[in-house]
């Protein structure tokens, strides 16, 4: 580890508030992982404009607290209810429901607790170590790198964000589209403004991220109100020393898997869970037991996604490409404070980097306590009426999408693309591509278009530099891969039929 990181914990004791803030952050984030229907995205868009006034290392590490506590919270209703809170935590639920029917939810809980919080560890000390080494590498990037990058980024999230490649390639132009309104970033002049004089600096990122990851949940909940069952988690939530020993190793090398599954722009906390939890049957002794309760079962899968957290944080912190859909919100915070991420971010920022590094190494020792003291209650909370529930979370993304601006044209839009959400959802088109590429859709226009007067229009350029070059033959081969994969499917399905 860079001896640099000590100045980071040296910058959090120097400014104690911003241990208060990673806590709230952490809390938040449980509370909303463990509602089944919302995700540590929709809890990061619906808390980032309370960042506005504070310091930025406060606001960027409380986020990084509901992140983390997100993904983590998600396993206690997947444990409890049989319902993932969140994609991430769908592997967790193969074993831990089980757990719960026999008797051990709490022992269950208070397993994925400790894998929580062990691969988280391990994840924000491998990030620590790489993200820099990845910003140096990043400084040699040109216009044509930096297109290529955000093209490889784009492809990846399209190639695994759902089953059907041309609904998620839809969903990444639509995102890109919406970057294109308001004054042109090369020339200045107005597009797709229809005569409006709130959309001439574009459509700003809040109102996008609150109507795609809160209304649109909103909406996607009230169809259902759940009734939750009664509280099973009375008593101490400690895991057993024992099950600690034999899970120990599966922690640690699903937190490997999870850090570089995470850093893979697109794969996401989901997918790195899965890969944890298949690389663990595929090794245990019996995997005849996996899917009736097995603790390796939970263990592998939580230490994995939360290990992808700081998986997420690589490319994002170091090259300016946001890992998911959580990081690219993160990217918009750092953004709207005033700094952009990339490899000079580190070298002008060093002391705020380092004080990330630190602050998510803490992130997981709150996330420790606050798991294995309050986790029964916030079991408890995921039973509230969800008639209150759901018309207090869209008053909250009402309220944040205003506080931007103070402007009712924010509202108005965050309602608009709300529904537009929750329409694409209904006909199954995944909201990450749209939500990557408006975060990335400006990058990669500007670096294109740089990249073209450079070479007087040659498209060629990006061929004839190797590092351009190689991203986007990796985003051709994703792509191809995935639409072979579909295709093996679709002819499955008919052979079966």
């Amino acid at each position: 580890m860079d001896l640099q990181i000590f100045a980071g914990f040296a910058a959090l004791y120097a400014d104690p508030s911003v241990l208060l803030f990673i806590f709230a952050g952490v809390v938040a984030g449980v509370f909303v992982g463990a509602l089944p229907g919302l995700t540590a995205t929709t809890g990061c868009a619906l808390l980032l404009p309370f960042t506005f006034g504070h310091d930025p290392l406060q606001g960027i590490l409380m986020l990084v607290g509901v992140f983390c506590g997100g993904i983590y919270g998600g396993s206690l209703s997947a444990i409890l209810l049989r319902t993932p809170g969140t994609p991430a935590a769908a592997a967790t639920m193969i074993d831990g429901f089980p757990m719960a029917e026999r008797g051990e939810a709490r022992r269950a809980i208070g397993l994925a607790t400790v894998a929580s919080f062990v691969g988280g560890t391990v994840g924000a000390l491998i990030m620590t170590a790489l993200a820099p080494l990845l910003a140096r590498a990043g400084l040699a990037f040109g216009p044509p790198e930096f297109f290529a990058l955000t093209l490889f980024g784009l492809t990846m999230i399209v190639a695994v964000a759902g089953k059907n490649l041309l609904r998620g390639a839809l969903a990444a132009a639509a995102g890109v589209l919406v970057t294109t309104i308001g004054f042109d970033p090369i020339s200045a002049q107005a597009r797709f403004t229809f005569g409006s004089r709130e959309l001439l600096g574009g459509v700003e990122l809040i109102p996008v991220l609150i109507g795609l990851f809160g209304v649109a949940q909103v909406l996607a909940r009230a169809e259902r109100l759940l009734v939750f069952p009664e509280d099973i988690t009375a008593g101490h939530l400690f895991p057993r020393l024992a099950d600690l020993i034999v899970t120990r190793w599966t922690m640690v090398k699903s937190a490997v898997i999870g850090v570089f599954v995470g850093a893979v722009p697109g794969a996401g906390c989901d997918i790195a869970a899965f890969a944890a939890y298949a690389e663990a049957r595929r090794s245990a002794p019996d995997p005849s037991t996996f899917g009736k309760g097995d603790l390796q079962g939970v263990a592998a899968p939580e230490a994995a996604n939360n290990a992808a957290t700081a998986g997420a944080l690589i490319p994002m912190l170091s090259l300016g490409v946001p890992g998911d859909a959580v990081t690219a919100v993160l990217l918009g915070a750092l953004t709207i404070h005033g700094f952009e991420p990339g490899p000079v971010f580190f070298a002008d920022n060093l002391v705020l980097v380092n004080s990330i590094f630190a602050g998510v190494i803490v992130t997981q020792a709150i996330l420790l306590i606050v798991g294995l003291s309050l986790a029964g209650m916030f079991a408890r909370l995921i039973r509230i009426d969800q008639r209150i529930m759901v018309p207090a979370i869209l008053f909250l993304c009402m309220f944040g999408a205003y506080s931007v601006r103070y402007s009712l044209f924010d509202m108005w839009l965050t309602l608009a693309i709300g529904v537009i959400g929750y329409l694409l959802e209904k006909v199954r088109v995944p909201l990450s591509p749209m939500l990557l590429g408006i975060v990335l859709g400006t990058l990669a226009e500007q670096n294109l278009r740089r990249s073209l007067i450079i070479s007087h229009d040659d498209p060629l350029i990006f061929f004839q530099r190797p590092v351009s070059g190689l991203l986007l033959l990796m985003a051709t081969l994703a792509l191809v891969a995935m639409w072979r994969a579909n295709n093996r499917s679709v002819s499955g399905s008919v052979n079966s039929s």
